[in-house]
């Protein structure tokens, strides 16, 4: 495992030792995908998928996901960057997590 990797994992068990809701559920994705950048080492895809998978929030989408990406490749195969991906994905709210789960089963 990369030591970046293994930084980052320590770091997310102590953020959650000190504070034992860290992984509950929460009102506000928003307020969600903060607290958990603020963890040294979790980036915005980290967080959003923590939020779409941990917790469970319908909203969470990890717009620089690659399966997400290629899933909605056009017909040359141009992939859509992060932010023309979260662009489109505006269309999906408040259900963007269930899109997500839906492009990565049918890639």
């Amino acid at each position: 495992m990369p030591r970046s990797r293994a930084a980052t994992l320590s770091a997310v068990a102590a953020a959650a030792i000190a504070d034992p809701d860290l992984f509950g559920a929460r009102c506000d994705l928003d307020e969600a995908i903060g607290k958990l950048r603020s963890i040294r080492g979790v980036g915005e895809w980290t967080a959003q998928y923590i939020a779409l998978r941990q917790l469970r929030e319908p909203d969470a989408f990890p717009a620089a996901d690659i399966g997400l990406m290629r899933a909605l490749a056009n017909d040359e195969g141009r992939r859509p960057s992060a932010p023309e991906l979260l662009a489109r994905a505006q269309a999906w709210r408040p259900w963007r997590a269930y899109a997500a789960q839906h492009l990565w089963a049918n890639a």
